[in-house]
């Protein structure tokens, strides 16, 4: 068995130790280790220490150090379980040691999946366009358990869900004011999809928020499209420029009793 000659303090990190012993050969440095697991394993100048009792003190302060880094890393914000785990895998730590953390940390309360789940809807829900849809996806890549995400996205109800979604919609129509209603409706529709709201939601937003354009201001948008179109159609003339430029502008969503009306006045003009 080798014996403790020697106990110091590390100069960069108050809360370690350099622990030397004599193996037979005179002192040299053996190892570090936290204040925790000096105190724990009463570790002293004197002391024997068989390997036992060596590998069982350096499997103590790995956990030692995968739990500090793990408190370091909740102090920056709430985690999930996953994350942690996450987290400590890049950083080596064996899975024995991140169990016993994960462990202890649950225990402390430092980390809960319910209470992690509960702050990150209402967070999402109150500072973002996410809709639930999306919430919930990113929540199951963050681990949480499908049980607790589902009861978490009860803090996300259906009336403050239609709220967000109208003045989503609201903004939008403002800025495709140039667009057929027909157009405008489905480019909404695809932004609330992918910003996670159901077809319900959506349904009721849009009927909210959606003022019928009045005739003047639907001649002023296919005025706006028909100008986009004519430069590209300018090389055609007669029944054929006619026939291309009503494809062209059905496909925009506005109606040929408007495309029409806009031709004549093209022909007038």
């Amino acid at each position: 068995m080798a014996i403790i000659t020697k106990i110091t303090t590390q100069q960069k990190n108050q809360d370690r130790f350099n622990v030397f012993m004599d193996y037979g050969k005179g002192e040299e440095f053996a190892f570090s280790v936290d204040s925790d697991v000096l105190i724990k394993f009463q570790l002293k100048k004197g002391m024997e220490l068989d390997d036992f009792s060596f590998l069982e003190i350096q499997y103590q302060d790995d956990i030692r150090k995968a739990y500090n880094l793990a408190v370091n890393y909740l102090a920056r914000r709430m985690r999930s379980e996953k994350e942690i785990k996450d987290y400590l895998v890049k950083k080596e730590m064996d899975e024995p040691i991140i169990e016993e953390v994960i462990h202890k940390l649950i225990a402390q309360k430092y980390i809960s999946d319910e209470e992690y789940a509960l702050a990150y809807v209402r967070t999402q829900a109150n500072t973002t366009d996410k809709g639930p849809a999306v919430i919930k996806m990113e929540l199951k890549e963050k681990g949480i358990d499908e049980k607790i995400l589902l009861h978490a996205l009860e803090e996300f109800p259906l009336e403050q869900q239609i709220e967000k979604a109208a003045k989503i919609s609201e903004k939008f129509f403002q800025k495709h004011a140039k667009e057929s209603i027909r157009v405008q409706k489905q480019k909404l529709e695809n932004v609330l999809l992918r910003k996670g709201y159901s077809f319900e939601v959506i349904a009721i937003a849009m009927n909210e928020t959606e003022v019928p354009k009045e005739v003047d201001e639907e001649m002023e948008a296919i005025r706006f499209q028909g100008e986009k179109a004519h430069r590209k159609l300018s090389q055609f003339d007669g029944y054929e420029y006619q026939q291309k430029m009503k494809q062209a502008l059905y496909r925009k969503g506005f109606s040929m009793d408007l495309i029409e009306r806009f031709l004549a006045e093209i022909e007038n003009s």
